[in-house]
């Protein structure tokens, strides 16, 4: 199926030490209603979002904020 006007953000993450923060993570994004793709990196502590919809900075920033880790920004991508 194919999306058209897909919406990408790369999230800038703080606090994620191993794979276990990075399932959280993605998790938390998943959740996120109109979120069709994540994918996080602990490398380079960065998530990246495919979303249907324009979702906003603040609910990104509430979600990874409940889950135990500190956004350090988004971007637009």
């Amino acid at each position: 199926m194919l999306f058209k006007g897909k919406i990408k953000k790369v999230i800038h993450v703080e606090g994620m030490t191993c794979q276990h923060c990075v399932s959280h993570v993605k998790s938390a994004l998943e959740s996120i209603k109109g979120v069709l793709n994540v994918k996080v990196n602990l490398d380079g502590n960065t998530a990246v979002i495919k979303s249907s919809t324009e979702i906003s900075d603040s609910n990104i920033e509430k979600v990874i904020k409940e889950a135990g880790y500190e956004v350090k920004g988004i971007e637009k991508a």
